[in-house]
């Protein structure tokens, strides 16, 4: 499975503002701060308080706990290694639990589209997957 290079926090919130379609003074305003300091943040020469961070989130319509952690980027290491850190991915559980995949009938096709899924994202549990089977199993009328 492919690492995906993880973006910044700067990177997301230019991202997200365009998205939106904000300038940075829009974004600034709105968020009560200057438009130099929205422009800091974007070139990762600053980092806001948990305050800001939390108005950031409102206005742009991003999950606090991620942006927290995108601009926080060492308080992963404070919570230690996560489960896919350890091999033990809900990606990595499917694929060893050749029993469940033989009872479901898995096949190879699936197999990579589950594959594409798990490269999306984090995926919690490997149950995940399995309901991600039915979904497309169902959308193509197997």
């Amino acid at each position: 499975m492919a690492k995906v290079k993880k973006r910044t926090f700067g990177q997301v919130l230019r991202d997200r503002r365009r998205q939106l379609d904000l300038t940075q003074q829009e974004v600034a305003r709105r968020i009560k701060t200057s438009t130099p300091y929205v422009g800091h943040l974007e070139a990762g020469k600053r980092r806001p308080s948990n305050a800001v961070l939390s108005r950031l989130a409102d206005v742009l319509g991003l999950n606090r706990r991620d942006l927290f952690i995108l601009a926080n980027p060492k308080v992963v290491e404070l919570l230690g290694p996560n489960e896919a850190d350890k091999g033990n991915s809900a990606w990595d559980l499917f694929q060893r639990d050749e029993q469940l995949r033989r009872a479901l009938g898995i096949t190879p096709e699936e197999i990579e589209i589950l594959s594409k899924v798990a490269e999306m994202g984090e995926v919690i549990s490997p149950r995940d997957f399995v309901f991600v089977l039915y979904a497309v199993r169902r959308a193509l009328g197997r």
